[in-house]
């Protein structure tokens, strides 16, 4: 396999896992008191959308570099 064609599946995988998922979410503990024995914590969730058109441009690349990898790859060969 040539290395345009791993790179253009690459990049159609992730495109689409992108448009699947669109973002991911994780949470964060806070320490909010500190008062000697008494330790007061909160959980915090904080949310890192990726926007649609993100997706779809990995996704649109990815395939345009696997068309591109899979005609230069037909034509060396003819």
């Amino acid at each position: 396999m040539n290395k345009s064609v791993i790179l253009g599946m690459a990049l159609t995988v992730t495109g689409v896992f992108l448009l699947a998922y669109q973002g991911f979410r994780f949470t964060s503990r806070e320490r909010v008191v500190d008062l000697g024995p008494l330790k007061v914590d909160t959980e915090k969730t904080h949310d890192f959308p990726i926007p649609p058109l993100i997706g779809w441009g990995v996704t649109i690349t990815g395939v345009l570099v696997l068309v591109h990898a899979l005609r230069t790859t037909k034509a060396l060969e003819s």
